[in-house]
């Protein structure tokens, strides 16, 4: 029996998510109401990631119709369906006591209530990051579902770069600290096949040891607990960080973690112990306004509103000089960087467009980038730069995004094994004895 086709309605939020997501619903049509191309119309004029998105997408759209009319729908490419544009039609009479025909939301969802009716040949769904407008639909008998394809199925089983081997055989971990000795793949007989940097914690009893997956060597190296610039890892998943961090042959990292396993901290202070090797250090983060309100309702010039975003920052800066005395050198290089502009602590939207060559790059907050987001920032990484994404996949302050569907746990999933690659999650709090309370248990 032939599999059944659907015939896909899109609301604005999938494209300023993705603007590239019509390529990706196989054969099936794709319906574009009018409605959304004049709210991308709002959102072309800016330099936030949203209006890179609305502009990109509108040039997809105008390639694909280029020399043809929309009346019948426009091939979207090889094995794939056709996008219509819909023109809006009076508010269906099931509908107009209920859904104001002024808020857009509502002619987008009238658009794909009467396209139901009349289709019967296909599944009409409405596809939106938007769940209030998905539960509107379900309330009136419409299919509709999220935008998935970027999303990482299995949250669980997600890769935490680091694992734990009990009963280790004392003659191994002898051998992890012989160094420079490396103990082959074979004699780890691990269940499943280690991964490039790939970190571990072997133990026997009351012995344990720190040892990493090196691809280049296919062979376990021990891995040492070593200070950086004045901050000392904690534990072992921060010793692991620290270790990735300061890898020069190591260009992509990502390390996650609930608020206070030192993410951000540790990151930087790597940037600080490895400044030598690069031109700049960027500390980047989005700015994502909270209470769904736009940083305009804050006051003051356009610094003054995007304090409040950095402060976070400059916190983890001030942490790292307070391991200093004022006339350290360490202490007063850290204000040299700033006033130099050799450190720069800024919104991820300032960054774009500078050049990437030979950059230590944190972009901290990365739970709140879309996919797309995190893919257009590392695709601009220039000769000798080494990115970092720090966050917490469970603290998700963006409206359209969640644990599955953010940019940092897409990262993990797509970039886990490859070879410049290293990732760790940080589970074990290290901020204060009543900071992990509340994180555990409100």
């Amino acid at each position: 029996m032939p599999v059944r086709k659907i015939l896909c309605i899109l609301d604005t939020n999938v494209i300023l998510h993705d603007p590239s997501c019509i390529y990706h619903f196989g054969e099936n049509d794709i319906i574009l109401p009018i409605t959304v191309l004049e709210e991308l119309d709002q959102f072309k004029k800016g330099n936030d990631t949203i209006n890179f998105h609305a502009r990109e997408f509108v040039r997809h759209l105008d390639k694909l119709s280029r020399d043809k009319i929309f009346k019948n729908g426009v091939t979207i490419g090889p094995g794939l369906g056709k996008i219509i544009i819909k023109f809006d039609q009076k508010m269906h009479e099931v509908l107009r006591f209920n859904f104001s025909e002024s808020k857009p939301d509502h002619r987008i969802l009238n658009t794909a209530f009467i396209l139901a009716q009349e289709i019967t040949d296909k599944d009409v769904i409405l596809v939106s990051k938007d769940v209030n407008l998905r539960m509107k639909a379900k309330s009136i008998g419409l299919l509709s579902d999220d935008y998935t394809s970027d999303h990482v199925p299995d949250i669980s089983m997600l890769y935490t770069g680091r694992r734990i081997i009990e009963n280790f055989t004392g003659e191994c971990i002898d051998k992890l600290y012989k160094m420079p000795f490396e103990i082959p793949e074979e004699d780890f007989e691990l269940e499943e096949k280690a991964k490039a940097h790939e970190y571990f914690i072997v133990r026997n009893g009351q012995r344990s040891g720190l040892a990493k997956f090196e691809p280049k060597s296919k062979a376990f190296h021990k891995v040492d607990k070593i200070p950086c610039y004045g901050i000392k890892p904690r534990n072992a998943e921060q010793t692991f960080a620290l270790n990735a961090l300061l890898d020069t042959e190591i260009q992509l990292v990502s390390i996650a973690g609930k608020a206070g396993t030192g993410k951000t901290l540790l990151a930087l202070a790597a940037a600080l112990e490895r400044r030598k090797n690069y031109r700049q250090i960027y500390l980047a983060r989005p700015v994502v306004p909270l209470s769904n309100k736009d940083i305009g309702y804050l006051p003051g010039d356009i610094g003054a509103k995007l304090d409040p975003y950095m402060q976070p920052l400059f916190d983890n800066l001030t942490v790292i000089q307070n391991q200093f005395k004022e006339n350290d050198r360490h202490h007063q290089r850290i204000r040299d960087y700033l006033e130099s502009e050799k450190l720069v602590i800024s919104p991820l939207s300032y960054i774009r467009g500078r050049s990437l060559s030979r950059i230590f790059f944190i972009v901290d907050e990365a739970q709140n980038l879309t996919p797309h987001e995190v893919k257009t920032i590392i695709t601009r990484a220039g000769e000798g730069t080494k990115m970092i994404f720090t966050g917490d996949i469970f603290q998700i302050d963006h409206p359209y995004l969640d644990s599955n569907s953010n940019g940092l746990t897409y990262l993990i999933e797509k970039m886990k094994g490859q070879e410049i690659y290293a990732h760790v999650m940080l589970e074990k709090g290290e901020r204060s004895p009543l900071a992990e309370l509340a994180s555990n248990l409100l």
